[in-house]
């Protein structure tokens, strides 16, 4: 599917990613994405490596995985068509934080931090927005950990 085809907008305007973008906001944003493809068990991202862009999920099926000890894989979460991630690389400059996995065929669409970098320049609000779904999406992320946390130490 083209980068800015109607079936694409419509699938994004219902992401979390993009809620709230004007049009014109939306259209900006979509012309700086690039499509990505992977087959079953390509490695999209790998922990610890220079992370400089972010990927939304457009088909497909991934896992989110992080090394524990002796190198052991931990499987942290699943991904479906709508979710996003690598965002984190873009707020704080940091190294990847888990490897992502496609499990099946996978189609994602990039957004590199130069393009919204460029997107800050050209469209501040629309910049704003996302940010704040960005952060948005963070909170619930955190929210799940806690959870998690806890009903881990409530069992122990």
């Amino acid at each position: 599917m083209a980068v800015g085809s109607p079936d694409l907008k419509a699938f994004l305007l219902a992401t979390p990613f993009f809620g709230g973008l004007s049009d014109a906001s939306l259209d900006r944003l979509i012309s700086m994405l690039v499509e990505r493809r992977f087959d079953a068990g390509a490695t999209i991202v790998a922990e610890g490596e220079p992370g400089r862009s972010m990927f939304i999920v457009h088909s497909g099926e991934l896992v989110v995985s992080k090394l524990g000890e002796a190198g052991r894989s931990i499987r942290m979460s699943g991904l479906e068509p709508g979710d996003f991630f690598g965002e984190m690389t873009l707020i704080e400059m940091q190294n990847r934080s888990a490897t992502v996995v496609a499990e099946s065929e996978t189609v994602l669409h990039e957004l590199t931090a130069g393009n919204l970098y460029s997107y800050y320049k050209t469209d501040i609000h629309g910049y704003v927005i996302v940010m704040q779904n960005i952060n948005r999406e963070l909170c619930r992320r955190l929210r799940r950990a806690d959870r998690r946390i806890a009903e881990l130490i409530h069992d122990s």
